[in-house]
């Protein structure tokens, strides 16, 4: 295969690396069929990320895998010094503002990292990028290889891809979750703690794959709220299990998009709106219901803290209410020292949806008119 050939290949390989949020339509493809996709920095800023793997060749037999060992598929690789001249090719055409490296496990993690490493080490020193990268620590990686990742890279991730040992199992028997993947998360934490926040200043990060090993949203956000806590993980990914054919999960069902979107809805609430995992409502099979999102579900769950008073209310009480979030909350808060917000108008300017707030809470001791909110979505 020649470069373009290479990089269409393993770009289309690497959307089965699940790390990302945007999913396939925020995808486009320049005139040589590169894959690139958007990516949201710490900051805000949007960046344009050629997500890419250094090797679809692997080792390993995860169940759910496009490119697990065994499965009847091309096989190619870039050298180090191809991945690193595409890449810098495609920043100096302006298509690309950042770089994605995965990679399929060849020859034990160590000896693909080796070339992962060196890879980005070409793009750094040889093409002078100083740009976004974020680096796959692969399972089992070593602690050298995990602080050099952590030298060259914005961000890493290891992809748990289940809440626990026994859900792991299910999915990729071959893979040692506490060793391999829950282990190079401790000692990244570890490495950017000792730097003061020098090393990957972007954090980790993780993905589950949900739905495929039978878990329940309630295991996978308690694990997530767990590395929030333990590891000061930035974020975690969610990716609603999709069969591959010619895979052992072939012909399982489908996990349908709704049960993702309800997942970052509830991740959103433990990141941004001090949400603790204990607010979290499930039913009694240990899901996220259906029919209202997570935080809705938690205002009906308690009556007894509604409704609220715009004008008084903390910073907390107010995040707590259905259709204000953190933006139309600091708006709020600003503008209530000006004077009393007595009307729902007031509410809509600061950027909230105050038809769902407006049954949740008084505006100046009224209630303002409203119609009940329906379940549904």
């Amino acid at each position: 295969m020649d470069t373009a050939d290479k990089i269409e290949a393993l770009g289309e390989s690497a959307r089965y690396d699940l790390c990302n949020a945007c999913g396939a339509a925020g995808r486009k493809r320049d005139d040589l069929g590169h894959w690139i996709y958007p990516a949201a920095l710490p900051d805000g800023r949007r960046v344009r990320v050629l997500k890419v793997l250094q090797t679809n060749v692997c080792e390993k037999n995860c169940y759910y895998c496009s490119v697990r060992a065994g499965r009847d598929v091309p096989r190619t690789s870039f050298t180090p010094e191809e991945l690193a001249r595409a890449f810098d090719r495609l920043h100096r055409a302006d298509l690309v503002d950042g770089l994605f490296l995965s990679s399929g496990v060849c020859a034990g993690a160590d000896r693909t990292m080796d070339r992962m490493l060196a890879c980005v080490e070409l793009v750094r020193t040889q093409y002078g990028f100083s740009g976004y990268v974020h680096l796959k620590l692969l399972p089992g990686a070593s602690e050298a290889h995990i602080e050099r990742a952590l030298q060259l890279a914005h961000r890493v991730s290891v992809n748990l891809e289940a809440p626990s040992a026994e859900r792991l199992g299910v999915i990729a028997p071959y893979k040692d979750f506490y060793h391999e993947l829950a282990q190079p998360m401790k000692v990244a934490k570890r490495l950017i703690d000792a730097s003061g926040g020098q090393l990957a200043p972007a954090g980790q990060t993780t993905q589950f794959v949900v739905g495929a090993a039978g878990e329940s949203d309630h295991e996978i956000l308690s694990t997530t709220a767990r590395l929030y806590e333990e590891l000061d993980l930035k974020r975690a990914y969610f990716s609603a299990f999709q069969p591959v054919p010619g895979t052992p999960l072939d012909g399982r069902e489908a996990t349908p998009a709704w049960r993702e979107h309800r997942l970052y809805q509830a991740d959103w609430l433990l990141r941004f709106y001090h949400f603790a995992f204990e607010d979290l409502v499930f039913d009694d099979d240990g899901h996220l219901p259906r029919r209202a999102d997570p935080k809705m579900m938690y205002a009906r769950a308690h009556p007894e803290l509604f409704p609220v008073e715009v004008n008084h209310a903390s910073r907390e009480e107010l995040l707590r209410v259905p259709g204000l979030g953190p933006r139309s909350v600091g708006r709020i808060l600003s503008w209530r020292r000006e004077g009393a917000l007595r009307d729902l108008v007031d509410l809509r300017r600061a950027g909230a949806v105050a038809e769902r707030a407006a049954s949740f809470i008084l505006l100046d001791g009224q209630r303002p008119p409203h119609q009940l909110p329906l379940w549904g979505e």
